[in-house]
């Protein structure tokens, strides 16, 4: 309890910290918000004078000094405000939450898929290492972690399109993109939704699975699994209460960044792929130097990474007797 509430403790200056480093960071580009507007203004014709700019200025508050402007932001945040986004004209909350449940269901749903294949598959392949089924899936592996997930979405949209005729963009068709939730809402979405989960959810999976094996592999070498098995213990009760729960641990440590990532997601596969999530939402706030809507996004994923970090090193403490914290 000490150790989680010093941990505790020190979140709060880190994220201090990792607040005024993300702002200095979103405003180092040259330009801004407003000299990008403008230059959309006048490409498109319109006559932007000097007075017109000051009131932009003041409308947006990029009058004030940098230091006013994160003091303004990191208070509000406090108070659940997270200031207003330029680009869209909305409050920055509104425009998070909207598309933090969808990004949230379908990064849940890529990492139960992972899990649920890439560990069956990593504890076979080392139990029947060198057997067919081992070089199958290893195979299957490398081909997994070598195609980027941007580039298997493409091939998908190109042969659904070509071979069958659909368009595999998106989680709604396009009677439900704008309409309110309903259970045909629900639904449609659950037939679409396996394409980004598979898609996304390759990789990791491919990647997890190789590491469970070269993991698993490692423990059945050492001599306490020769002395267990010498004292009859039966093999599956072997493999799993001894050299898988050990094999496990290094994902367990990682278990921190799911966090982040649940939220995150593959933000170049959501932009193939035409998804409603926050990651297409967070690359053109940094494109666009939306400075309140991106450090949003920003301190959103590194609260949520400080806390991962926290959860990992309990269930570390939990898993593994021999790490202690003093």
């Amino acid at each position: 309890m000490t150790y989680v509430a010093r941990q505790a403790l020190l979140m709060i200056p880190t994220l201090i910290i990792i607040s005024i480093i993300s702002f200095i960071i979103i405003q180092l580009p040259p330009g801004d918000f407003l000299s990008t507007y403008i230059a959309q203004l006048e490409a498109s014709g319109a006559d932007v004078d000097d007075a017109t700019v000051i009131a932009l200025n003041r409308r947006y508050g990029l009058d004030r000094p940098v230091y006013v402007q994160y003091w303004r932001w990191a208070t509000g945040m406090l108070r659940g405000d997270f200031g207003q986004s330029f680009e869209w004209n909305r409050p920055v909350s509104t425009l998070i939450w909207g598309r933090l449940a969808l990004t949230f269901v379908v990064s849940l749903f890529t990492l139960v898929f992972t899990w649920i294949v890439a560990i069956p598959i990593g504890i076979y392949s080392a139990t029947h290492q060198y057997s067919f089924g081992d070089y199958f899936f290893t195979f299957l592996a490398f081909i997994g972690v070598a195609i980027p997930n941007f580039l298997l979405a493409l091939v998908l949209m190109w042969v659904s399109f070509s071979y069958f005729g659909q368009s595999v963009g998106g989680l709604f068709a396009a009677e439900y993109i704008d309409a309110p939730w309903s259970w045909a809402k629900f639904t449609d979405m659950l037939t679409r939704i396996w394409i980004p989960v598979v898609v996304i959810g390759t990789a990791g999976t491919a990647g997890l699975m190789r590491t469970l094996r070269a993991n698993l592999l490692d423990e059945l070498s050492k001599p306490y699994v020769e002395t267990a098995r010498a004292k009859g213990v039966s093999e599956r009760r072997l493999l799993y209460k001894y050299p898988v729960r050990v094999a496990l641990i290094p994902f367990i440590s990682t278990v921190g960044w799911m966090l982040p990532v649940l939220i995150s997601g593959e933000t170049i596969t959501a932009v193939v792929l035409n998804l409603p999530t926050t990651g297409p939402l967070l690359l053109r706030a940094l494109q666009s130097q939306d400075m309140y809507l991106a450090g949003s996004f920003i301190m959103l994923l590194s609260v949520l990474t400080v806390i991962g970090t926290l959860i990992s090193d309990i269930l570390l403490a939990w898993l593994d007797p021999t790490i202690r914290y003093e």
